[in-house]
Parts: C-alpha cells; structure tokens; sequence
C-alpha cells in the first residue's frame, strides 16, 4: 500500500512538473487526479495539512494579518485576491507602504504553488514599484506561473487598481521544499 501511494504521488508529482495545465485538466479527469479548488486560504496542500496557519499575508489564525483570500480564474489561468488596505498600512500619505506591497505580491505569488501541489519558500523577489498604490481603495492583485524547471518555481504578480491600472509588479523565484523535513513539529501527520 505503500508504495503505491508514493507511485500515485511521484506520477502525480512528474505530472505537475512537465504538463500545461491546460493540458493538466484534461489528465485530471482520466486519471482521477486532483484538480485545483477555486477558493484557497493558506499554505496548506493535499499532502500537507497545517495545524493552524499564522501567516501574515493569508493566515485565518493571526489576528494582526492581512488574512487574504484567493481564487482561481480558470479562464485566465491565474490566482486572484481583491481587497482595501487600511490606515494601518500606511507609508507616503494616503497610501501604503513598499514592504505591504512586497508582502502582498509574494503572498499571491507563492499561491501559485498550490497547483504543483508543492510547499515552495521564496528564495527571490523583485519589485517594480510603478504607482504609489492607495489606501481605502478597491484593489486587486493577480498572480501566475512563468515557468518550473524541477524544483525553481517562477512566477509573477501584479496590483491592479479599480481603472485595470497595474501600480507594482514582481517576479519571485520560489523552491519547493519537503514540508515534513522542515516543518515537521508543525505539520499534522
């Protein structure tokens, strides 16, 4: 039982690295893989449960966190969260400062992960700072796959505002990792 539960996982693994996901869909439904929810909180996925989840950009369990929440756009093959930013976000007057922006673009960033069904930390990040991003405004930030080469995950983000305007952008390079070697205390089994 064993070892077929680390076949199951290594082909599912082998899938998720080579095949678009377009393309991905398509094998999911033959092979009964799974498929992608459209909602996603966390860092948690389908071999990694989290006891509770503190994150600063995501987590449910942190009183102090942005708590965002995500949703998958199949239509445009990427990960979505729409929010405001408060006064308790504030950089320049009126609007928010660079290090909420950076955190909020990794966050959307390494959500892109999910679809790998991997755990990847950030190992790199770059921010182009295009607009000053407002407070008390609706805003949105999209995020999306560049390109995997084994375990180094790119992806991109942007923050967009109400008028499609894009006010920061980035590109994160992110390596996936065994959440049970690393995180072992914290992972539930």
């Amino acid at each position: 039982m064993l070892l077929y539960f680390w076949i199951q996982r290594s082909f599912e693994h082998l899938i998720f690295s080579f095949v678009p996901r377009t393309s991905y869909l398509v094998l999911a439904s033959r092979y009964n893989l799974p498929i992608p929810r459209k909602s996603t909180r966390g860092h948690d996925t389908r071999y990694v449960r989290l006891q509770k989840n503190y994150c600063f950009g995501c987590g449910k369990n942190n009183p102090d966190g942005m708590r965002m929440k995500f949703t998958y756009n199949e239509e445009r093959d990427c990960f979505v969260s729409r929010f405001r930013l408060g006064k308790r976000y504030t950089g320049p007057p009126g609007h928010c400062h660079g290090g909420i922006i950076a955190t909020i673009l990794d966050e959307a960033m390494g959500k892109v992960n999910k679809l790998r069904h991997v755990v990847a930390l950030t190992s790199r990040i770059t921010v182009e700072y295009l607009k000053p991003v407002p407070l008390n405004k609706p805003l949105r930030v999209e995020s999306t796959e560049l390109q995997v080469k084994g375990r180094y995950h790119t992806n991109v983000a942007e923050i967009l505002n109400d008028k499609n305007e894009v006010l920061a952008r980035s590109k994160g390079l992110f390596v996936a990792i065994d959440p049970h070697k690393m995180f072992a205390k914290f992972v539930e089994k």
